[in-house]
């Protein structure tokens, strides 16, 4: 199968290979998608490629070094040990889709993804249509952000924030706020909020945190030459990486988080008016919440039966239930590291080997 332009005919784009969403994931298929020869096309729902990363919170970094944050082919400029920032981040990937030369749209998401005669047919934002063989659907991990129904129970003088809406300190009243969850978001939210507000992390399940380097090298290049964050997801090593599933940074810690003056608290399991409820039946009054509880998938778009639930993609390792729909970048695709920058390539490939055989097999 030869690299051909996109075709277009009568205002309808028909592709081989619809690629939806262009981040690390979607680029990491297209650069193992031109190497096996498959024609494709990107679309991304943001006006600039790495907008992902540019909308999340002001300081965000990386918990790996710009060593270990790069995809194949394109370094990260600066000093390796480092970590890098969003808007850094960001703007790598804008370089990486430069450098890669792929068939891309931007400031068209796919709003509706249905099956046709041709296979598969995309309606995009601007209302334009898209044929294609095969899907592979590449939104990454960082889509919706969960907030309980619950929220809706607080009083409306109580300001709430999420991981996407929350940007820096400048928006959260200088008085009572409770971050609820503590994963490493929340952690990082809870301590940058402490020097000037009383803040109290809602916690959960018990997490392990690791040194950010060990003996001069980056936690994730530890567990990248040892095999851990490779190890399949199934094998014992893999199973225990999941279980314990340490993130690095010894400052989130508890302890770290108790010496900044942050109150802990159980989980929370509700809302009344200007209070919140938690796991041991105390509450807690507050002028602002982040809820920091992770994201979910956007599920509303995908119209193919027993493709997905409202609560998410149907998929094991990638492979859909649905013939020629596949996933790349999900969180433990294969491996810890399916969810990281630099780990996202490796499953990239095994999709794409996957899709020019489902494409040869249509073919015959």
């Amino acid at each position: 199968m030869s690299e051909r332009r996109l075709d277009v005919t009568r205002g309808l784009a028909r592709v081989d290979v619809l690629i939806i969403g262009a981040g690390q994931a979607g680029l990491a298929v297209a650069r193992a998608l031109q190497a096996a020869g498959v024609q494709f096309c990107l679309y991304e729902r943001h006006a600039r490629i790495g907008d992902s990363w540019r909308r999340r919170f002001d300081s965000l970094t990386l918990f790996s070094s710009r060593e270990m944050s790069s995809l194949p082919g394109l370094p990260q400029a600066g000093d390796p040990a480092g970590y890098p920032g969003r808007n850094e981040m960001g703007d790598y990937l804008e370089r990486y889709a430069e450098r890669l030369h792929a068939p891309l749209v931007t400031n068209q998401g796919i709003q509706r993804l249905t099956t046709g005669p041709y296979g598969f047919q995309g309606l995009t934002d601007a209302g334009a249509k898209v044929e294609a063989r095969s899907v592979i659907v590449a939104t990454g991990g960082f889509q919706r952000p969960r907030v309980p129904d619950f929220a809706q129970s607080l009083s409306g003088d109580v300001r709430q924030l999420d991981a996407l809406s929350y940007h820096s300190p400048v928006a959260v009243p200088e008085k009572n706020v409770i971050v609820v969850g503590d994963g490493a978001t929340g952690r990082q939210i809870a301590l940058e909020l402490a020097p000037n507000r009383r803040v109290t992390l809602a916690t959960g399940a018990r997490r392990y945190y690791g040194p950010q380097r060990i003996l001069g090298k980056d936690f994730t290049w530890w567990g990248w030459q040892s095999g851990l964050i490779t190890a399949d997801k199934a094998s014992p090593l893999g199973r225990i990486v999941r279980k314990f599933d340490a993130t690095p940074g010894l400052h989130l810690c508890l302890f770290a988080l108790r010496h900044a003056n942050i109150r802990l608290a159980p989980r929370c399991v509700g809302a009344d008016a200007g209070r919140l409820l938690f796991a041991d039946g105390s509450r807690l009054q507050c002028d602002a919440v982040v809820w920091a509880l992770g994201y979910q998938d956007e599920t509303d778009w995908l119209d193919i039966d027993g493709a997905a639930t409202p609560h998410g993609f149907i998929e094991e390792r990638g492979i859909s239930p649905i013939p020629g729909l596949y996933y790349v970048g999900r969180e433990w695709q294969n491996a810890r590291a399916s969810g990281l920058v630099c780990g996202v390539h490796r499953d990239s490939l095994k999709i794409a080997q996957l899709v020019r055989a489902c494409l040869e097999g249509r073919r015959k």
